[in-house]
């Protein structure tokens, strides 16, 4: 049994929603379908979930919302119309909608996640009612049935582990399973949802509950590629990789999956593979466990991120300073503040910083306690920083990749101001400044991928 899952511009409209509907039939495996909201049908429009946030918002400050509901109810009555639905369905939905500013909510932020959530919730409804009405067996399953269970964050849940518990007793025979993704039910029963990549959250989470042979994420995407196409035109495409160079991609910038949404799958050991709904006949990219993985070449993708700032900090013989670090620590559990990286030397010591989690205040009054406390002998805060990772299952065996990776840009010009290689050792992360990113990112790239044309050949051998 496989789960797929189905992204916003997979299912944008009814043409849309018939090539999914043809992907589902082509494999009879192909037995749970995870759904997004309908996306975008064309570069102007609206998704649904903004013009649901929309909603709540015209909810919340008691504003009219005629015209809001119409709009929304527009959308999935058109997909109802290319399959001549009856209206039953669809007038099924549009009550739903129209009854959300009716329920109980503890708060506006429990509001606000609850409308959210019904672009997903709606649209597995309507999916269901599709393929019922086509001949093909279908079940709505909402995650309250299912029992997915989340943390009391209405923004930013997390899945508990009694979900997978509850999701094991879930029964069903030769019916496809329609799942909404994006949202569970806290444990007083409030809908909750996650933060980013809420529908590959869903995903993940039923195809380990659910002991799945494979999780199937169809995008706009043919693969993953070794680069970002912005950058490099017509990039190797990635056939095969591993979890861990996965989450380590995604981190630095790779688009295809937000780094933690596939987290479930993975603790499941759940394969899982990117595919395109509109070429689904492509192989597009498998990624398995480390176990029995073979790499075929050193580096499998390099990716940049420019969303990084760094703090330095000089201190003659900080090294033998005990308990320096911990005051530093100390410091930024007061301000609520992680830290990404801390590569450090004798005297010298930097912090690079996700800056979506820091305001100008906090970096201000931060630094100004690390100062008083710690007393450093050079502070410098550091905005225009950029992380380039460099991945590869293979890195751990060959001797020279990071000479490699650093002499093509010392031979264009680029400075690196930082190289840290992780524990694992499948990634060497450099630190540079952001206008230098892209071009480090284009060399490296170009060194590994293009000197050697049979070797390119070998790189994705299945």
């Amino acid at each position: 049994m496989k789960v797929v899952k189905f992204g916003g511009s997979s299912l944008a409209d009814g043409s849309h929603f018939q090539k999914v509907i043809h992907i589902i039939q082509s494999d009879v495996t192909r037995q749970v379908v995870v759904v997004s909201a309908p996306g975008k049908r064309f570069a102007e429009d609206t998704k649904v979930t903004d013009l649901l946030i929309t909603y709540a918002q015209q909810v919340i400050a008691q504003k009219p919302t005629e015209t809001i509901v119409q709009k929304i109810s527009q959308r999935y009555k058109s997909i109802g119309t290319f399959f001549n639905l009856p209206a039953r369905p669809i007038d099924k939905i549009i009550k739903k909608l129209c009854s959300l500013p009716d329920e109980y909510y503890p708060s506006h932020a429990y509001l606000m996640a609850a409308f959210k959530a019904h672009g997903e919730r709606l649209n597995a409804m309507l999916l269901t009612s599709v393929l019922n009405h086509l001949g093909i067996k279908a079940r709505f399953v909402d995650p309250f049935e299912a029992g997915i269970i989340v943390t009391d964050n209405p923004a930013d849940a997390t899945v508990m582990p009694e979900t997978y518990q509850n999701l094991a007793q879930l029964h069903f025979k030769d019916e496809k399973l329609i799942f909404p993704g994006f949202f569970g039910f806290t444990p007083n029963g409030q809908i909750a949802t996650f933060s980013r990549g809420g529908s590959d959250i869903t995903g993940a989470i039923v195809a380990r509950g659910l002991k799945a042979e494979l999780y199937e994420n169809f995008t706009d995407v043919d693969a993953i590629y070794a680069v970002d196409p912005h950058i490099v035109p017509h990039p190797e495409a990635i056939k095969k990789m591993t979890y861990r160079e996965m989450r380590e991609l995604s981190y630095a910038g790779f688009s295809v999956f937000h780094d933690e949404a596939i987290i479930p799958a993975i603790e499941g050991q759940v394969p899982i593979k990117v595919k395109n709904t509109n070429h689904p006949d492509l192989p597009g990219t498998l990624i398995v466990p480390e176990t029995h993985f073979t790499p075929h070449h050193t580096i499998t993708g390099v990716a940049s991120s420019e969303r990084f700032a760094a703090l330095y900090l000089h201190r003659y013989l900080l090294n033998k300073e005990v308990g320096f670090t911990l005051k530093l620590l100390q410091i930024l559990y007061k301000y609520d503040v992680s830290y990404e990286h801390m590569p450090s030397g004798i005297d010298d010591l930097t912090i690079i910083f996700d800056k979506n989690q820091l305001n100008r205040q906090t970096i201000h009054e931060m630094c100004h306690d690390i100062q008083n406390t710690l007393h450093p002998d050079q502070l410098d805060w550091i905005d225009d920083y950029a992380i380039i990772m460099v991945v590869g299952e293979g890195m751990r065996s060959k001797i020279g990749t990071i000479e490699n990776i650093i002499r093509p840009l010392a031979e264009n010009g680029i400075g690196v101001h930082m190289i840290n290689q992780g524990a694992s050792r499948i990634s060497i992360m450099l630190g540079t400044k952001q206008a230098d990113a892209k071009r480090a990112v284009k060399e490296i790239y170009t060194h590994f991928f293009n000197t050697v044309s049979t070797e390119r050949k070998i790189l994705y051998a299945d």
